[in-house]
């Protein structure tokens, strides 16, 4: 569920800023007024519904069939497994998946377009008023991409090597919306996607409200929501289990902004709120309010790595536990994770700036890592009002700093409460760190960082003890 949160800490201009972010992004996808849709069943074209033979051509009749510029509702009734290769919306339609039906992707090599960037169950080009809902489900059939089972990292089929794309990661996406204006996706479940789930590219104007999204932990790449060079997000009330990033705002050609995210539940192998890592771009303007992360590799993270800055973003009434799991998946059960730094030696430098976490309470296993770079500074941080507990419980190894994608990898380190590096302006206030008193000996100190590289830091009403038998012994 997500978390319940008490009466807000917080002053009044930070008040303000939370407010003015929220109403950006919520009237920026107010939704047009509402039209009598037509409604069109793929049973009346021929689909059967029964989970082995194909309704392709029965499901992209019934989308054809509707008007143009709709609205127009293609209905999957329940019950029913609608087996199908790649199935292409237009303007107008919202596909309806009753309670009770299933949209299955196809697993071949020929269920999907000749361009590999076109793989998708379903998806939306340069279409307007287009999305999908209805109580039903969407799966892309994930285990049957499973070359080889591993409880660390399964291995996955790669559709490389038949020269259809390049890279390891040449397997279906389940739903995408690419160059699409006023995208709403509802009331649905979402499950077992083979590759990333909820693709959002160069859109625009884009609702996704009290959906489900359940991917398989040993599965790589099978991110929740992309957000990539859209602009104007809502996402609200949705329950996000997965094995990678479960929430990825990304940059590739153009700006991101206006994304806002509430009263939401998160489980992630690898980050559940992460920006990056490809970060041409910008970031700017981003609300994450009343979200509860649970289990997670990693809580927040920023992976700014290619030139694009991030700033005036807000992460408000949030509740993380952070776990290790294997070294193989990127994260070290950080809460919270800055990090500004060249993907390589062409890459460029690019500053975080204005960032606020407000109202956090954290249990985890490693501590809070803020990295900037030297010309690419971390600037104006502000946590205020946090409760943070540290506490090993897993038996894997700790004592590493991970700074993957590039920059240096994985390095050797003793862990503190907050290690901090190339920061320029960071406001402490109100921060209470409790720290389990097994296996001491493996953290450092509550702070870390050398002064040469950290400037303009203040603290008030900041605590640090030892946790014992349910108390805070300073």
């Amino acid at each position: 569920m997500p978390l319940k949160t008490g009466n807000l800490k917080m002053k009044n201009p930070l008040i303000f800023l939370i407010f003015l972010l929220l109403t950006q992004s919520l009237l920026a996808t107010s939704s047009p007024l509402n039209l009598i849709p037509i409604n069109l069943s793929v049973a009346d074209f021929g689909a059967t519904g029964d989970g082995s033979c194909y309704d392709t051509e029965p499901i992209q009749s019934a989308i054809n069939s509707c008007p143009e510029g709709g609205p127009c509702h293609v209905i999957f009734p329940a019950p029913g497994k609608y087996l199908t290769a790649t199935v292409f919306l237009k303007s107008g339609v919202v596909l309806v998946v009753e309670p009770g039906a299933t949209i299955l992707g196809g697993t071949r090599l020929e269920d999907y377009p000749k361009e590999f960037w076109r793989w998708y169950v379903v998806v939306a080009e340069n279409a307007t008023n287009v999305g999908i809902r209805g109580g039903g489900v969407v799966d892309g059939q994930a285990t049957k991409f499973v070359v080889r089972e591993d409880p660390r990292k399964n291995v996955m089929v790669s559709w490389n090597q038949t020269g259809a794309c390049l890279g390891d990661e040449c397997r279906p996406r389940l739903i995408g919306f690419i160059g699409c204006n006023n995208v709403e996706v509802s009331n649905i479940t979402l499950n077992h996607p083979a590759y990333w789930c909820l693709h959002l590219v160069r859109s625009n104007n884009i609702s996704i409200k009290d959906i489900a999204i359940n991917g398989d932990f040993n599965i790589p790449n099978n991110d929740g929501i992309d957000i990539e060079d859209s602009n104007n997000t809502v996402i609200t009330r949705c329950h996000i289990d997965t094995g990678d990033d479960a929430i990825c705002p990304k940059t590739y050609t153009c700006p991101v902004y206006n994304l806002t995210v509430t009263d939401s539940w998160i489980r992630s192998k690898s980050s559940a709120i992460k920006l990056g890592s490809a970060s041409w771009f910008d970031f700017k303007h981003f609300v994450f309010d009343n979200i509860t992360i649970v289990d997670s590799h990693r809580g927040i993270g920023f992976q700014i790595r290619d030139g694009g800055n991030a700033s005036d973003i807000v992460f408000s009434n949030i509740n993380i536990s952070t776990r290790y799991y294997d070294p193989l998946w990127w994260g070290r059960a950080e809460p919270i994770y800055v990090t500004s730094c060249p993907r390589d030696s062409t890459s460029k430098e690019a500053s975080i700036s204005d960032v606020h976490f407000v109202n956090i309470t954290a249990n985890s296993e490693n501590g809070i890592f803020l990295s900037g770079s030297k010309r690419g500074l971390l600037r104006n941080l502000r946590f205020i009002n946090m409760d943070i507990t540290y506490r090993r419980f897993t038996n894997y190894s700790g004592g590493l700093l991970d700074y993957r994608p590039g920059c240096q990898e994985l390095v050797k380190h003793r862990t503190a409460g907050i290690m901090m590096e190339h920061i320029e302006g960071l406001e402490v206030k109100n921060v209470e760190m409790r720290w389990s008193n097994n296996q001491l000996e493996q953290w450092n100190n509550p702070l870390e960082f050398r002064p040469s590289t950290v400037n303009n830091i203040s603290f008030l009403n900041f605590s640090s003890g030892l946790y014992t038998d349910g108390k805070l012994n300073y």
